[in-house]
């Protein structure tokens, strides 16, 4: 197996060049690397153009002019995530460059690296891709600029979107491109989105608010915006989707229905391609790409969600359809790991954006965006007989010593399956090494309600199962419970009783994860808005730094550098009771120093 070119000696005018923000790593986690195999194994030449110099435009003509267009995508993540933490401070390193160094990609490179392209090739097809573009698709709050933004079709000058994973349509249109049909018409194809000035062709488009009723900061623009998105968020099944249209005064951006899911034999073709599942040899002087260690020997099994996180992009991005791949093409992959000399006899995860969803929640079509929430739907199909099957068939497999669930486990489904001890007793027996990872998110029912998430005792029955098992076993193993302060809904109150909670079971948790506006989530809309999109009605929102720092502070109150943020939060709320030294208490008071009461000179 080879890596596909990267430079002008090994081709010229291919078919493709596909532009990243990203290292060229040929391995299937890796969104690249999957559309320049797909495209490869459909007869299309591709050149990889991996973190190129945005300042000038040579590298954009390294490979001449290709044949049918550019693909552009700013990489795995979106670019401004990457370079900036929820406090808007620079990040120090990037997982996805060589040597972790910070500085390869530019902000919005999606935006930059097609700007770049039209400098020097007018009227050359240009393709957007990937999570940046997918989810930026059409007007959007931008955390970065504290400002709604047009679609990035329009600041890119592209001519096409692929939103969502990206296979079926990259294929479609690189076929029309083939045929000699002009990147303008291409306007019929299922997962992309682009720009028109006449839409008297559309059948039966739903209309979306204007761009120019939603951009302004005021409150008619916000519950504009908050209707708007929820017309999107309610678009996103690909069986009852309707084609949505954004007017910009001079064009129209036109948002296809989504594609339809791939078939299991389809997704097992995907991950059959003869990647190399490795970094490419120019980065080697560099120390490598340090995103592919989590990856490398991990299997991804399944996509899709419906779980419906209302912080979670991937209804909007994966879609809430689960797209399995067949116990022959997991065995098959994991079976090629252990011809790698690197490979220890560890899979480090099989799973998906939820480990435990291979199967669709039910087999109808349904506008309702959250098959667990707040109870789970009465047609949910709740299983784990296929799944405990697979992970049993893969740690059977000569020279497997042990295959890892790292991918989140939604325990609220696991716990509505009757045979849940089952999956427990195999989970703490085979599967964890030591701690577990799950994602209460809270405790409080208002906010949790504002998030999507499970009531709260849900997560205190599976923790009480789980310990149960472990003991049962003889295994001392431990969940690592995520958290997250300052969602839209959370107020003092509620960060105070998390801190209850914590100080009441003894936890000490680790990961705390103040909320990130991103695009695409109904989170961010109540950020933005102040309105819950659901129902219209207010939401308290923490935006201040010091509303920010105050929340995760009280979350990790046992740390010294937060004892008095938490005690003027505890004064300010009228908590003086948690102040002491009874076994309730968060802090105790400060000591006095033997000089705080001088006396008085005679």
């Amino acid at each position: 197996m080879a890596f596909l070119p990267t430079t002008a000696q090994e081709i010229k005018n291919p078919d493709f060049v596909l532009v990243t923000g990203d290292a060229y790593v040929d391995h299937p986690s890796f969104g690249a690397a999957i559309i320049a195999r797909v495209l490869e194994s459909n007869g299309f030449s591709v050149a990889v153009l991996a973190q190129p110099d945005w300042k000038t435009t040579a590298d954009f003509t390294r490979f001449g002019k290709p044949r049918l267009g550019f693909l552009v995508t700013g990489g795995n993540i979106d670019s401004m995530v990457n370079h900036y933490t929820v406090s808007l401070h620079k990040r120090k390193t990037d997982a996805f460059s060589p040597g972790g160094e910070i500085g390869k990609r530019p902000n919005r490179a999606s935006i930059v690296y097609s700007n770049k392209i039209r400098e020097v090739y007018k009227d050359i097809p240009i393709i957007l891709g990937g999570l940046e573009a997918s989810l930026r698709r059409l007007a959007h709050y931008d955390y970065w600029d504290n400002a709604v933004r047009r679609s990035i079709l329009l600041d890119a000058a592209a001519d096409l979107i692929v939103y969502g994973m990206g296979e079926k349509q990259i294929i479609e249109i690189a076929e029309a491109l083939e045929s000699g049909i002009a990147v303008k018409d291409i306007t019929f194809i299922d997962g992309t989105v682009f720009k028109t000035k006449d839409i008297s062709f559309l059948q039966e488009p739903l209309i979306l608010p204007p761009f120019k009723a939603i951009k302004e900061p005021t409150s008619a623009a916000k519950k504009e915006y908050a209707r708007s998105f929820m017309e999107q968020y309610n678009n996103t099944d690909y069986l009852t989707a309707k084609i949505l249209v954004e007017d910009y005064a001079n064009n129209f951006v036109v948002q296809n229905r989504p594609a339809k899911p791939l078939t299991a034999a389809e997704l097992d073709r995907v991950y059959s391609l003869p990647y190399t599942r490795g970094v490419h040899p120019m980065y080697d002087k560099s120390g490598g790409v340090p995103a592919i260690e989590e990856v490398k020997f991990s299997i991804t099994a399944h996509r899709g969600c419906f779980g419906g996180c209302n912080f979670c992009s991937l209804s909007f991005h994966q879609g809430r359809i689960v797209q399995a791949r067949s116990h022959k093409s997991i065995i098959a992959e994991a079976t090629n790991f252990t011809h790698d000399p690197l490979f220890k006899g560890y899979i480090h995860d099989i799973g998906g954006p939820t480990a435990n969803f291979r199967s669709p929640p039910c087999g109808r079509p349904c506008n309702k965006r959250q098959c667990l929430f707040p109870k789970p739907c009465p047609n949910l199909k709740i299983e784990h007989t296929d799944y405990l099957k697979l992970l049993k068939n893969l740690r059977e497999l000569p020279n497997i010593k042990k295959v890892f669930i790292r991918s989140g486990l939604r325990y609220d489904y696991l716990m509505h399956d009757p045979h849940c001890d089952i999956f427990i007793q195999e989970l703490c027996a085979h599967h964890i090494s030591g701690r577990l990872k799950v994602a209460p998110e809270h405790v409080s029912a208002k906010v949790l309600s504002f998030m999507g998430k499970p009531d709260f005792c849900e997560y205190k029955k599976f923790a009480a199962k789980f310990e149960a098992v472990n003991k049962k076993i003889g295994k001392e193993q431990y969940l690592v419970p995520y958290l997250m302060s300052s969602h839209p809904g959370c107020t003092l109150n509620d960060a105070i009783e998390l801190a209850e909670y914590l100080q009441s079971t003894n936890s000490k948790p680790e990961q705390v994860q103040d909320f990130y506006p991103t695009p695409g989530t109904l989170s961010t809309c109540m950020y933005y808005t102040g309105l819950d999109p659901r129902t219209g009605k207010r939401v308290f929102v923490p935006k201040s730094q010091h509303e920010k720092t105050t929340q995760r502070a009280l979350i990790q109150y046992r740390l010294p550098a937060n004892q008095e943020i938490v005690k003027n939060a505890l004064i300010k709320a009228g908590r003086k009771d948690l102040i002491g030294y009874h076994p309730k208490a968060l802090i105790r008071p400060a000591k006095k120093t033997k000089n705080a009461y001088p006396c008085k000179k005679k």
